[in-house]
């Protein structure tokens, strides 16, 4: 009777254990950890089945098996076990060919990864005279890494090449390394055309945006519906005068910064308590003019909200962006300016000429432009941004400043046109800014 249950059993594993052999071949491909299980598993099988046909082979060959029963097991009943045993090697031998192949599987992987890390860590830094401060910033990289979380956000490790590969392909100081995957330029297509900003004629879209849960919105809100009837015969005019001239609309955020907790919103508790209200005047103006003129806005009075619309990757503001700039104006203030310098790494360098200051009563070029304040200790908490005196969203009319009279020329709206480093400038006494031209 054991010799019946042993039989059957070998009968039904057999299938399975080639079955499971050619599972094993697979996952000597797949994965050479995975398979190793497999084959640990298929071995202690196929030993624990061997042991028991020996087992089997000496019951058979005792002569107190034949004499007592012999009658009723003829010994033909037992020759499949032969076979079976032949089939129990094979797949033996082939489990150990297997692992054969599995192990240089594994030796392959690991050579191949201890080359490959040996390789990313042995990475030198390239002298290409079109990329002269490399070096420097590799050593920065190399003693500050770990000083902002957005460098591990974008896969520095501490390794020579993560340096190399942020500093070139997240910033802009590097070489591309030669070893990594660099897709082909293909012409970009054209873009589509830009959607043409028409007139509005109703202002409720634009009290929801702003919002609620301050005074100072509050009294923006209040201050736009009270001079609606004008905004809206004003608009009127302004289209007959351009005469059905088409205008690109434009994407454009409206952060005020003075209101953010993080500036300490001293307005909104003085709004009811008769306190300055200027501010607060100029930019419900300004978000009313954007609005008739038809261009799209996002109004944010929060630095989480700003983070979330310009891309802001995790850490304390020293990376770059996560993607480029979707807005093709950031109308903000001083506090905003500031926060956005904090927050935007690089890109506020190479967006900066985006930028609308809404400064009340302007700068002075000796304040605004950094290599003149600077020689002169004129640095201030308002000024140094180096930005054009067009940026400055001044309470004046153009020409009405005294001593400054001249004209700003050319489309308001384009970045171009006003992406130029200032000159140095003596300083002058009057406010070296002019409000944006009017023609939307």
């Amino acid at each position: 009777l054991q010799l019946i249950y042993w039989l059957g059993l070998l009968v039904f594993t057999v299938p399975s254990l080639l079955a499971v052999s050619q599972v094993s071949l697979c996952a000597a491909v797949m994965g050479a950890l995975e398979s190793r299980g497999v084959l640990r598993r298929m071995s202690d099988m196929l030993e624990m089945l061997m042991k028991r046909m020996d087992i089997l082979a000496r019951l058979e060959n005792s002569t107190d098996f034949h004499k007592g029963d012999e009658a009723r097991f003829p010994l033909d009943r037992f020759q499949p076990a032969a076979g079976l045993m032949e089939r129990i090697q094979a797949i033996a031998q082939n489990v150990s060919d297997i692992a054969i192949k599995v192990d240089q599987i594994l030796r392959n992987s690991l050579l191949n990864g201890k080359g490959m890390e040996g390789r990313r860590d042995q990475c030198e830094v390239p002298r290409d005279p079109k990329y002269p401060d490399c070096a420097g910033k590799v050593e920065w990289m190399r003693a500050r890494w770990t000083s902002d979380p957005c460098y591990a956000f974008f896969g520095v490790d501490g390794t020579e090449c993560s340096f190399l590969i942020y500093l070139s392909e997240v910033e802009w100081f590097c070489p591309p390394l030669p070893w990594r995957n660099h897709t082909v330029a293909v012409p970009s297509p054209p873009p589509p055309p830009r959607a043409q900003a028409a007139f509005r004629r109703d202002l409720a879209r634009l009290l929801e945006l702003i919002g609620t849960g301050k005074e100072s919105l509050s009294f923006m809100k209040k201050r736009i519906r009270h001079l609606a009837q004008q905004w809206l015969r004003a608009a009127r005019r302004l289209e007959q005068r351009l005469a059905g001239r088409q205008r690109d609309q434009k994407h454009i955020l409206v952060h005020i910064g003075f209101l953010t907790e993080e500036s300490g919103d001293v307005f909104s508790p003085r709004v009811l308590k008769g306190g300055p209200l200027g501010e607060m005047v100029q930019w419900a103006d300004i978000l009313a003019a954007l609005f008739m003129l038809g261009h799209s806005l996002r109004v944010t009075v929060s630095l989480k909200e700003l983070q979330s619309h310009l891309g802001v990757p995790p850490g304390r503001g020293n990376c770059p962006l996560t993607s480029p700039l979707p807005f093709d104006l950031i109308y903000t203030d001083y506090h905003g300016l500031q926060q956005m310098k904090q927050h935007m790494g690089l890109s506020f360098k190479k967006y900066r000429c985006r930028v609308r200051v809404i400064d009340t009563f302007g700068t002075e070029p000796a304040y605004n432009h950094e290599e003149y304040a600077t020689l002169r200790g004129y640095r201030t908490n308002w000024g140094y941004w180096n930005l054009q005196p067009s940026q400055f969203m001044t309470m004046f009319r153009q020409g009405e400043v005294p001593g400054h009279s001249q004209q700003v020329h050319g489309d308001p709206w384009h970045c171009a046109s006003i992406c130029q480093e200032p000159r140095a400038a003596a300083p002058a006494r009057v406010p070296a800014a002019a409000e944006e031209g009017k023609g939307g």
